[in-house]
């Protein structure tokens, strides 16, 4: 397959596109950067490349690829700064998988599994494309701009090396945007009161992910799970079918809000025309992973269909 990436105001469309973008530039290009990003927990040759390394199971190679911008981290490390994970699904994987690959080659694997997955997807001829090198810059620009103070993740990302190849470069720079992103939400989160386990069932409350399939993969206890409903039903945020009341509905806008807020910084600074453009040349990208079938649906993130504007 070949991923077309249109010139910079080559028409209307792509003008306009831009225009909307500007209205809300960090939920406009989370929405385009993270399905690119993901392609690290569900492309093949990320399971490949973390079986290359001798780590056992999807989750070992889960959590040594995105940790390993942290160094040898301790379980209790991980689990705080991925907050949604019971402390149990960690351990398993961790410190277990140091033992197996340093973080050095977790990190090396994991831009060699993507440069290997992007052209796959993309085609040679987009990753090779000028367009596809102005879109990787772009965002190398924005990543390394952006504020990680009390920013773990994104910090951590945000102090690698830039790479060589512009596949490499494009998906490191949107991971460090990406974590950036996330350890805001984090914060979002602690600060509004919503633990981990509350979090997920508004989220999926909202119809943006499944419950069971968060529960399950983040190996939270039916119990503890069944608390957080049962909680978040007293406080006025869940109806009895589960179901999000108005007072819920506002708690998660709420939250998206101040998470977009805390975003907006590499974009501010990158400019609403530079970080249109950049949205341009992601949106293809990102349209070919959602068509890939590579996303399960009801996976965490929640973007499983196109959810920015085309053409209005």
């Amino acid at each position: 397959m070949t991923t077309v990436i249109t010139q910079a105001g080559a028409d209307s469309t792509s003008r306009r596109r831009e225009e909307a973008v500007a209205d809300g530039m960090a939920r406009a290009l989370w929405e385009r950067y993270e399905p690119v990003h993901g392609l690290v927990y569900f492309a093949p040759e990320a399971r490949r490349a973390a079986e290359g390394l001798g780590l056992r199971g999807f989750w070992m190679g889960y959590f040594a690829l995105r940790a390993a911008p942290l160094g040898a981290a301790a379980p209790a490390v991980v689990t705080s700064c991925f907050y949604v994970f019971h402390p149990a699904r960690v351990s398993r994987a961790l410190p277990d998988a140091w033992s197996y690959a340093t973080p050095a080659q977790a990190l090396t694997a994991r831009l060699e599994a993507m440069d290997a997955a992007m052209t796959r997807l993309f085609g040679a001829d987009t990753v090779g494309s000028a367009a596809f090198t102005e879109a990787a810059d772009l965002a190398w620009e924005a990543a390394a701009g952006a504020d990680t103070t009390g920013r773990v993740l994104g910090a951590a990302n945000q102090a690698l090396e830039r790479p060589a190849k512009p596949t490499a470069r494009l998906w490191q720079a949107l991971t460090t945007l990406r974590e950036q992103r996330g350890d805001s939400h984090v914060a979002v989160l602690v600060g509004l009161g919503l633990g981990p386990v509350e979090a997920m069932v508004l989220k999926a409350a909202a119809g943006e992910s499944d419950g069971a399939f968060l529960r399950e993969t983040r190996k939270w206890p039916q119990d503890e799970w069944a608390a957080a409903v049962g909680g978040l039903r007293a406080d006025g945020r869940l109806t009895a079918d589960g179901t999000l009341t108005p007072a819920g509905a506002a708690l998660r806008a709420e939250a998206e809000a101040l998470t977009d807020a805390a975003a907006e910084g590499p974009w501010a600074a990158l400019g609403a025309e530079r970080s249109g453009r950049l949205a341009s040349l992601l949106e293809p990208l990102a349209r070919t992973v959602g068509e890939s079938g590579l996303l399960p649906a009801g996976n965490p993130v929640g973007l499983t269909r196109v959810t920015y504007p085309v053409g209005r």
